[in-house]
Protein backbone atom coordinates (compact mmCIF):
# COMPACT_ATOMS: atom_id res chain seq x y z
CA UNK A 1 0.00 0.00 0.00
CA UNK A 2 1.07 3.57 -0.66
CA UNK A 3 2.80 5.67 1.56
CA UNK A 4 0.60 8.69 0.18
CA UNK A 5 -2.25 7.11 -0.57
CA UNK A 6 -4.45 9.99 1.66
CA UNK A 7 -2.31 12.85 -0.46
CA UNK A 8 -2.72 11.05 -3.78
CA UNK A 9 -6.60 10.73 -2.94
CA UNK A 10 -6.85 14.36 -1.92
CA UNK A 11 -4.57 15.58 -5.42
CA UNK A 12 -7.39 13.12 -7.34
CA UNK A 13 -10.42 14.64 -5.54
CA UNK A 14 -9.70 18.52 -6.32
CA UNK A 15 -8.27 17.67 -9.83
CA UNK A 16 -11.70 15.84 -10.66
CA UNK A 17 -14.06 18.96 -9.04
CA UNK A 18 -11.36 20.96 -11.60
CA UNK A 19 -12.67 19.05 -14.43
CA UNK A 20 -16.07 19.22 -12.85
CA UNK A 21 -16.62 22.83 -12.45
CA UNK A 22 -16.25 23.14 -16.04
CA UNK A 23 -12.51 25.14 -15.53
CA UNK A 24 -11.00 22.54 -18.16
CA UNK A 25 -11.02 21.29 -21.42
CA UNK A 26 -9.44 17.97 -22.59
CA UNK A 27 -6.70 16.52 -20.65
CA UNK A 28 -6.01 20.73 -19.89
CA UNK A 29 -4.71 21.76 -16.77
CA UNK A 30 -3.69 20.50 -13.31
CA UNK A 31 -4.06 20.41 -9.71
CA UNK A 32 -1.25 19.39 -7.29
CA UNK A 33 -1.60 18.70 -2.92
CA UNK A 34 1.74 18.72 -0.97
CA UNK A 35 2.79 16.97 2.22
CA UNK A 36 5.17 19.58 4.08
CA UNK A 37 6.42 16.70 6.70
CA UNK A 38 7.63 14.81 4.08
CA UNK A 39 8.70 16.85 2.17
CA UNK A 40 6.78 15.62 -1.25
CA UNK A 41 3.65 16.57 -3.29
CA UNK A 42 1.16 14.98 -5.79
CA UNK A 43 -0.18 15.79 -9.08
CA UNK A 44 -2.26 14.88 -11.91
CA UNK A 45 -0.30 12.52 -14.48
CA UNK A 46 0.44 14.47 -18.17
CA UNK A 47 -2.26 13.98 -21.14
CA UNK A 48 -4.46 12.07 -18.89
CA UNK A 49 -8.36 12.36 -19.71
CA UNK A 50 -10.11 13.19 -16.46
CA UNK A 51 -12.75 10.15 -17.19
CA UNK A 52 -9.71 7.86 -16.93
CA UNK A 53 -7.63 9.43 -14.05
CA UNK A 54 -7.74 7.19 -11.04
CA UNK A 55 -6.62 8.28 -7.80
CA UNK A 56 -3.70 5.47 -8.35
CA UNK A 57 -2.23 7.21 -11.28
CA UNK A 58 -1.40 10.77 -9.14
CA UNK A 59 2.56 11.30 -9.23
CA UNK A 60 4.75 11.74 -6.15
CA UNK A 61 7.81 14.14 -6.14
CA UNK A 62 9.67 15.83 -3.99
CA UNK A 63 10.89 19.65 -4.77
CA UNK A 64 13.29 18.48 -7.01
CA UNK A 65 11.26 17.35 -9.06
CA UNK A 66 12.26 13.49 -8.25
CA UNK A 67 9.43 11.24 -8.77
CA UNK A 68 9.02 9.68 -5.71
CA UNK A 69 6.13 7.21 -6.61
CA UNK A 70 4.25 6.51 -9.55
CA UNK A 71 4.56 4.90 -13.24
CA UNK A 72 3.54 7.84 -15.30
CA UNK A 73 4.90 10.83 -16.40
CA UNK A 74 3.87 13.86 -13.99
CA UNK A 75 2.17 17.00 -15.48
CA UNK A 76 4.02 18.94 -17.97
CA UNK A 77 3.77 22.11 -15.23
CA UNK A 78 5.08 20.22 -11.88
CA UNK A 79 8.40 22.68 -12.20
CA UNK A 80 6.43 25.63 -11.72
CA UNK A 81 4.15 23.60 -8.60
CA UNK A 82 7.36 22.55 -7.00
CA UNK A 83 9.56 26.29 -7.30
CA UNK A 84 6.05 27.45 -5.83
CA UNK A 85 6.35 25.23 -2.79
CA UNK A 86 9.45 25.77 -2.04
CA UNK A 87 9.41 28.99 -2.02
CA UNK A 88 5.92 30.10 -0.61
CA UNK A 89 5.89 27.81 2.60
CA UNK A 90 2.42 28.55 3.48
CA UNK A 91 1.01 26.86 0.78
CA UNK A 92 -0.97 23.68 0.16
CA UNK A 93 -2.44 23.42 -2.88
CA UNK A 94 -1.90 24.99 -6.51
CA UNK A 95 -4.10 24.72 -9.29
CA UNK A 96 -3.77 25.85 -13.20
CA UNK A 97 -6.64 26.07 -15.75
CA UNK A 98 -6.73 27.11 -19.23
CA UNK A 99 -10.49 28.63 -18.14
CA UNK A 100 -11.62 30.92 -20.71
CA UNK A 101 -12.53 34.06 -19.17
CA UNK A 102 -9.13 33.84 -16.91
CA UNK A 103 -6.91 33.46 -20.28
CA UNK A 104 -8.80 36.15 -22.17
CA UNK A 105 -7.92 38.42 -19.62
CA UNK A 106 -3.93 36.82 -19.40
CA UNK A 107 -4.30 37.21 -23.44
CA UNK A 108 -5.13 40.65 -22.98
CA UNK A 109 -1.92 41.02 -20.50
CA UNK A 110 -4.09 43.29 -17.96
CA UNK A 111 -4.69 42.94 -14.40
CA UNK A 112 -8.92 42.26 -13.67
CA UNK A 113 -9.88 45.37 -12.26
CA UNK A 114 -11.60 45.30 -8.42
CA UNK A 115 -15.28 46.32 -9.91
CA UNK A 116 -17.14 44.88 -7.12
CA UNK A 117 -18.08 43.20 -4.06
CA UNK A 118 -17.86 39.48 -5.22
CA UNK A 119 -14.17 40.28 -6.08
CA UNK A 120 -13.77 42.35 -2.63
CA UNK A 121 -15.19 39.08 -0.59
CA UNK A 122 -11.70 37.47 -1.46
CA UNK A 123 -9.33 39.72 -2.09
CA UNK A 124 -8.70 43.70 -1.86
CA UNK A 125 -6.62 44.01 -5.05
CA UNK A 126 -6.96 44.16 -8.47
CA UNK A 127 -5.88 40.12 -9.87
CA UNK A 128 -2.18 40.78 -10.96
CA UNK A 129 -1.17 39.72 -14.66
CA UNK A 130 2.28 38.94 -14.95
CA UNK A 131 4.22 40.52 -18.07
CA UNK A 132 4.80 38.07 -20.73
CA UNK A 133 7.59 35.74 -20.09
CA UNK A 134 11.16 36.81 -21.41
CA UNK A 135 12.95 35.35 -23.94
CA UNK A 136 16.02 33.98 -21.98
CA UNK A 137 13.49 32.33 -19.32
CA UNK A 138 11.35 31.04 -22.81
CA UNK A 139 14.64 29.99 -23.83
CA UNK A 140 15.74 28.11 -20.50
CA UNK A 141 14.26 25.69 -18.18
CA UNK A 142 10.58 27.04 -19.07
CA UNK A 143 8.70 25.44 -16.64
CA UNK A 144 11.31 26.41 -13.72
CA UNK A 145 10.86 29.63 -14.92
CA UNK A 146 7.56 30.24 -14.88
CA UNK A 147 7.34 29.85 -11.11
CA UNK A 148 10.41 32.57 -11.49
CA UNK A 149 7.63 34.72 -13.28
CA UNK A 150 5.40 34.55 -10.76
CA UNK A 151 7.38 35.55 -7.81
CA UNK A 152 8.88 38.26 -9.82
CA UNK A 153 5.15 39.40 -10.59
CA UNK A 154 4.10 39.63 -6.79
CA UNK A 155 7.68 41.58 -5.75
CA UNK A 156 7.75 43.87 -8.40
CA UNK A 157 4.06 44.06 -7.60
CA UNK A 158 4.67 44.11 -4.00
CA UNK A 159 1.92 41.92 -3.23
CA UNK A 160 1.18 39.24 -0.39
CA UNK A 161 1.00 35.32 -1.60
CA UNK A 162 -1.23 34.69 1.64
CA UNK A 163 -3.57 37.73 0.53
CA UNK A 164 -3.84 36.91 -3.20
CA UNK A 165 -3.90 33.93 -4.09
CA UNK A 166 -4.30 33.94 -7.66
CA UNK A 167 -2.11 35.56 -10.52
CA UNK A 168 -2.55 35.36 -14.42
CA UNK A 169 0.36 35.02 -16.45
CA UNK A 170 0.58 37.19 -19.98
CA UNK A 171 -0.67 35.38 -23.16
CA UNK A 172 -0.65 31.92 -20.66
CA UNK A 173 -3.23 31.45 -18.34
CA UNK A 174 -4.32 31.59 -14.20
CA UNK A 175 -2.74 29.94 -11.51
CA UNK A 176 -3.89 29.91 -8.02
CA UNK A 177 -3.03 28.25 -4.87
CA UNK A 178 -4.45 27.98 -1.32
CA UNK A 179 -3.82 25.71 2.26
CA UNK A 180 -5.36 22.48 0.12
CA UNK A 181 -5.93 21.80 -3.12
CA UNK A 182 -9.51 22.04 -2.63
CA UNK A 183 -9.03 26.01 -1.88
CA UNK A 184 -6.46 26.34 -5.07
CA UNK A 185 -9.49 25.34 -7.00
CA UNK A 186 -11.97 27.19 -5.23
CA UNK A 187 -10.00 30.21 -6.17
CA UNK A 188 -9.46 28.90 -9.54
CA UNK A 189 -13.64 28.75 -9.91
CA UNK A 190 -13.93 32.64 -8.06
CA UNK A 191 -10.73 33.65 -10.74
CA UNK A 192 -13.03 32.41 -13.54
CA UNK A 193 -16.13 34.25 -12.40
CA UNK A 194 -14.64 37.05 -11.51
CA UNK A 195 -12.95 37.49 -14.91
CA UNK A 196 -15.97 36.96 -16.77
CA UNK A 197 -18.05 39.72 -14.40
CA UNK A 198 -15.21 42.09 -15.11
CA UNK A 199 -15.36 41.53 -18.84
CA UNK A 200 -19.29 42.27 -18.80
CA UNK A 201 -19.08 45.20 -16.86
CA UNK A 202 -16.85 46.52 -19.37
CA UNK A 203 -19.07 45.60 -22.20
CA UNK A 204 -22.01 47.62 -20.46
CA UNK A 205 -19.93 50.25 -19.07
CA UNK A 206 -16.44 50.48 -20.40
CA UNK A 207 -15.79 53.60 -18.35
CA UNK A 208 -16.67 51.60 -15.30
CA UNK A 209 -15.49 52.77 -11.59
CA UNK A 210 -13.32 50.75 -9.35
CA UNK A 211 -15.13 49.74 -6.35
CA UNK A 212 -14.67 52.17 -3.68
CA UNK A 213 -11.80 51.53 -0.47
CA UNK A 214 -14.71 51.87 1.96
CA UNK A 215 -16.84 48.75 0.28
CA UNK A 216 -13.55 47.15 -0.49
CA UNK A 217 -12.47 46.87 2.90
CA UNK A 218 -16.04 46.21 4.48
CA UNK A 219 -16.48 43.09 2.13
CA UNK A 220 -13.46 41.90 2.53
CA UNK A 221 -13.23 42.47 6.64
CA UNK A 222 -16.64 40.94 6.86
CA UNK A 223 -15.50 37.23 5.97
CA UNK A 224 -11.32 37.40 6.99
CA UNK A 225 -10.94 40.70 9.47
CA UNK A 226 -9.99 39.68 12.93
CA UNK A 227 -14.29 40.28 13.58
CA UNK A 228 -15.30 38.22 10.31
CA UNK A 229 -19.13 37.22 10.75
CA UNK A 230 -19.45 35.72 7.45
CA UNK A 231 -20.57 31.89 7.88
CA UNK A 232 -20.71 29.71 10.96
CA UNK A 233 -17.26 29.74 12.41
Amino acid sequence: MSLYKDLKQECYEANMQLNELGLVIYTFGNVSAVDRENGVFAIKPSGVPYEDLKPEDIVILDFENNVIEGKMRPSSDTKTHAYLYKNWKNIGGIAHTHATYSVAWAQSQLNIPIFGTTHADHLTEDIPCAAPMRDDLIEGNYEHNTGIQILECFKEKNISYEEVPMVLLGNHGPFTWGKTAAKAVYHSKVLEAVAEMAYLTLQINPKAPRLKDSLIKKHYERKHGKDAYYGQN
